[in-house]
């Protein structure tokens, strides 16, 4: 047994530079644990300026100095993120203030629609079961209810802090952009000196992950326009709300169409019944699921590693277990550096051992 570790460890451990990536690994992952809420504006800003990186560099390549292509992109990246908040934030607000009222009303009408079920049905519902299942929702709605009013409130007290974050935000994204070189140098200054399997994993992490992240905001934007003018065109109530939450779930392949469909269904269900409309409407949001799928997901993410759907559940749970809703956002850009890691740690060591065989030879 002990031979069998021995020979494992020397296999994957042998290179002192893996013990020092495995160390880099282990200390980030503990520093995000312990301190990820008091750093997460730290986070945010550079996760946006990493992305923004992706724009400025063309830029820069025009012959345009780089203290201007970061002011350019700053502002347009300013006037759009404050123009979609101020114009967007009230309307969905609004939306679901709506929704919540109306909640009653559309469980009212399903009980009338479910009673029927003991009629045609009486061997298997009866109807204090009916009634029963209608207590627990009206019930289950109002704490629901109570639950987004509180947190609404609650927030309250916390706006100054988001002010503070709106400012510090930004101006942290700037710096980090023009920046950039300067802050690369002062990070080197405390890497190791043989950090070719470090440089070699963040290359692969960099092209996965940049690419799929630039992707997923592309395609957030068009099946969230394409999805509301379809939903507005139908005469659907919500319609901003229910294709900001389907732009949303293509975060979550799979899981996030399948469960965005139940409330576009049942809102649908109550405000047409049973007829032709709701038909068309479910049509419709079908072909533009079907698009996504096999049109735009091909298009943005040709030269992304693909992975598998068991890895992107099991990551979305364990991620989203630690880290909450920010969890659930990032676990698949962290599934993608995870499977970076482990391709790129098996070909560092049997490109190592090539060599060491050769020296032995000689």
């Amino acid at each position: 047994m002990l031979s069998v570790l021995k020979e494992w460890y020397e296999r994957h451990f042998s290179d002192p530079q893996v013990i020092i990536l495995a160390l880099m690994l282990i200390g980030s992952a503990i520093a995000l644990f312990l301190f990820g809420n008091i750093l997460a504006p730290v986070l945010v800003a550079l996760i946006l300026a990493y992305l923004l990186e992706g724009i400025v560099s063309p830029i820069v390549k025009l012959g345009i100095p780089r203290n201007w292509a970061v002011t350019i992109v700053m502002l347009v990246f300013l006037v759009l993120f404050w123009g979609l908040a101020i114009g967007l934030i009230p309307v969905l607000s609004r939306q679901v203030s709506q929704l919540i009222a109306d909640m009653p009303s559309m469980i009212s009408k399903g009980q009338g629609l479910l009673l029927l079920l003991p009629e045609m049905y009486p061997a298997i519902f009866t109807e204090e079961q009916i009634q029963n299942l209608f207590i627990y929702a009206r019930r289950e709605v109002g704490e629901w209810g109570q639950a987004v009013l509180t947190y609404s409130v609650a927030n309250v007290i916390n706006v100054f802090t988001l002010i503070v974050y709106a400012v510090l935000i930004p101006l942290m994204i700037f710096f980090g952009l023009k920046d950039k070189q300067k802050i690369f140098v002062w990070v080197r200054r405390f890497m190791p000196s043989r950090r070719a399997l470090i440089i070699k994993v963040w290359r692969e992490v960099d092209d996965n992950i940049a690419n799929y992240i630039r992707g997923k905001i592309i395609e957030i934007m068009i099946v969230w326009i394409v999805t509301y003018v379809t939903f507005a065109l139908m005469g659907l109530n919500f319609s901003l709300l229910l294709s900001f939450l389907v732009g949303i779930s293509v975060i979550i392949p799979f899981i996030g169409a399948i469960t965005v469909t139940i409330p576009i269904a049942l809102i649908a269900f109550f405000q047409w019944g049973l007829t032709a409309q709701f038909g068309y409407l479910l049509l419709a949001y079908q072909v533009i699921q079907i698009l996504d799928g096999n049109v735009l997901v091909p298009v943005l993410f040709s030269e992304v590693v693909n992975i598998h759907p068991l890895a992107i559940i099991i990551a979305v749970v364990f991620f989203g277990g630690i880290w909450g809703i920010w969890g659930v956002f990032f676990a698949i850009p962290l599934a993608t550096v995870v499977q970076a890691i482990l391709n790129t740690w098996p070909k560092i060591q049997q490109d190592s051992e090539g060599p060491v065989t050769q020296g032995n030879g000689q």
